[in-house]
């Protein structure tokens, strides 16, 4: 209950939680347009396969931003709780689907670039676009089914954050419903995940090891040359990528435990159930942080988009100030 019971007033409660959703919300708005804008204007960032995953993360979790819209104007606008259930499974049905779609993304990630370390040969055979955007295709389809059946009786899908007073009282867990998702989302993503990202380090510290070993042997010029040329720049990539996942994973096991253990009633927490389920969503937000300090292309495309826009802010006051004959501007957004 966020209203005193004596004056009818929002408690602080309240405004702290209002607070917290609508910036949540306008960050994870605004960097994931960023991203999405990013992408479009750095032709270098296509170059890799795993930019067909990160741009589908992008617009899954700018997704997410957007439907966060739907308990924010909830709290400023005080509902009434008109169709309060059906809002209810909605949201919480979209929620799970989007984050779904960027936990599998994160696994497909995780193998693409596993494939890229230890096949290199015949890498651009096994990945192709057709073979991406098939996958993508079947990530969304797979994530819009497995969490279906919260529409049917089977429990909450997985939101938590009970903005609204059915979700809180009316909508129960399942322990069978959130082992169906554990066995069948979770645990298979962080596996994959765990298991590709070990194999990719192991066979860089011993490719690092293997080029240590030719330099104190043959201390030359064209062992140094192959050595910065081989698997370095993957090397690099994958920590980048290991970065967003490990973000992932440690905004996101908070409110997986949280999850299994309301599931089995042991626990039962408000206020526990909204920090878990908004740090969780957070995620969201962090991609775009982390990409902006760890890749280079990332960094120089986002400097070009600024740029454009400064450029293009400055040739409006221009014209207003000098009112020009309209001329064409050479676009300034690639790299």
């Amino acid at each position: 209950n966020y209203l005193s019971e004596e004056t009818k007033q929002p408690t602080k409660a309240f405004l702290l939680l209002t607070v917290v959703i609508v910036l949540l919300t306008f960050l994870i708005i605004a960097g994931n347009l960023t991203v999405i804008f990013v992408f479009h204007c750095a032709p270098l960032l296509h170059h890799y396969t795993t930019s067909y995953f990160i741009q589908t993360m992008a617009y899954a979790d700018l997704f997410v931003g957007v439907s966060c819209l739907v308990p924010t104007l909830s709290l400023l606008h005080y509902s009434t709780g008109i169709h309060e259930s059906l809002t209810c499974q909605v949201f919480g049905y979209i929620i799970s689907v989007l984050k779904s779609v960027s936990m599998a993304c994160l696994a497909c990630i995780s193998v693409d670039r596993y494939l890229a370390i230890t096949k290199p040969l015949s890498y651009n055979q096994l990945v192709t676009p057709c073979r991406l955007r098939i996958c993508i295709i079947l990530i969304w389809i797979y994530s819009c089914l497995i969490f279906l059946p919260s529409f049917f009786g089977w429990g909450k899908p997985g939101y938590h954050g009970d903005i609204f007073e059915w979700c809180a009282t009316s909508w129960l867990t399942s322990a069978y419903f959130t082992g169906f998702i554990v066995c069948l989302l979770y645990a298979p993503a962080a596996f994959v995940v765990c298991f590709t990202y070990f194999h990719i380090f192991k066979i860089c510290r011993q490719h690092t090891k293997e080029i240590n070993d030719r330099r104190a042997r043959f201390p030359s010029h064209e062992v140094d040359a192959s050595g910065e040329t081989g698997h370095s720049p993957d090397r690099r990539y994958a920590m980048v990528l290991f970065r967003i996942t490990s973000v992932f994973y440690m905004l996101w096991l908070p409110y997986i435990i949280y999850f299994l253990l309301e599931s089995s009633r042991v626990l039962d927490n408000p206020t526990l159930s909204f920090l878990t389920t908004w740090l969780a969503i957070s995620n969201s937000f962090c991609n775009c942080v982390i990409y902006s300090l760890s890749n280079s292309v990332f960094r120089l495309g986002l400097r070009r988009l600024s740029e454009t826009m400064c450029t293009s802010c400055m040739c409006v006051k221009d014209r207003e100030a000098r009112d020009p004959k309209p001329r064409k501007r050479a676009n300034s957004c690639s790299i």
